[in-house]
């Protein structure tokens, strides 16, 4: 009997962000292999009998290692178990989904992929900054800022990215210095707008706002936890009109 394994991505911080597919999947899971980041009540909504394998990784410490956690995938569904691979965000947004499809098809076992909202869209949004917008940014890119812009064997492209009108940099904490210096030395103005957001949509939220150029001595000023992810562009700005719509709407209500 063979079972089924589902990369399940659990939205960022709040666990009411996960999709109804994913909240669906999880309350009939045989074992759940979660990650670090995710809510930790989403555990509740797996059935009382349900196995709960904690496999998170962060900054050089990995609970157990991506090899191991294929094995495991591969070997609970050849069990006949249902499981779900819990992440946080969207399993293919540097959750290392596709190393674990590519483990399962190797394995000849059934999975399904079911999408989570991605940090790197949502955590802005929550604040009012839109990655996209009418006549300001036309379009956004996504980067790992574990990756150390002066880094020999680097796959990013700094030069390119300071000309896309929106830039987020995910996973951003360590080298919250260096990506800023890369940007500026890539082209772009220190009066840039930024924000650098840390345990984003969680109550824990915490969020600086500032020129690119003052961005990384803010950060370090707050002591900014981890995890952190960066905004940079002019869209940064659409933040403060939505902030003060929402004081007048709050300012304004009229009793029923």
């Amino acid at each position: 009997m063979t079972g089924k394994v589902y990369l399940v991505g659990a939205g960022p911080g709040a666990a009411d962000l996960i999709t109804l597919r994913g909240l669906r999947v999880l309350r009939q899971a045989d074992v759940v292999l979660y990650d670090r980041l995710i809510a930790p009540e989403l555990l509740d909504e797996a059935p009382p009998h349900a196995e709960r394998l904690f496999v998170g990784k962060a900054a050089n410490r990995h609970t157990m290692p991506q090899e191991a956690i294929n094995a495991v995938l591969v070997e609970r569904a050849r069990a006949g178990q249902q499981v779900v691979r819990l992440k946080g965000g969207d399993p293919f947004v540097f959750g290392r989904g596709g190393e674990e499809v590519l483990a399962l098809l190797e394995a000849g076992v059934p999975f399904e992929i079911v999408p989570g909202v991605s940090s790197a869209i949502a955590v802005p949004g929550l604040l009012g900054i839109p990655l996209t917008h009418r006549g300001v940014a036309s379009g956004f890119a996504v980067v790992a800022g574990h990756e150390t812009p002066d880094k020999a064997t680097s796959t990013l492209d700094w030069e390119a990215l300071a000309r896309v009108p929106t830039v987020v940099v995910l996973m951003a904490r360590r080298n919250i210095a260096t990506i800023c210096e890369a940007l500026l030395a890539a082209g772009r103005a220190p009066e840039t707008p930024a924000a650098a957001i840390s345990a984003g949509a969680t109550p824990r939220q915490r969020v600086v706002f500032a020129p690119l150029g003052a961005l990384a001595h803010q950060v370090e000023t707050a002591a900014l936890p981890t995890p952190m992810l960066v905004v940079v562009g002019e869209v940064v700005r659409i933040s403060d009109l939505s902030r003060m719509l929402a004081d007048c709407a709050s300012t304004n209500q009229v009793g029923g």
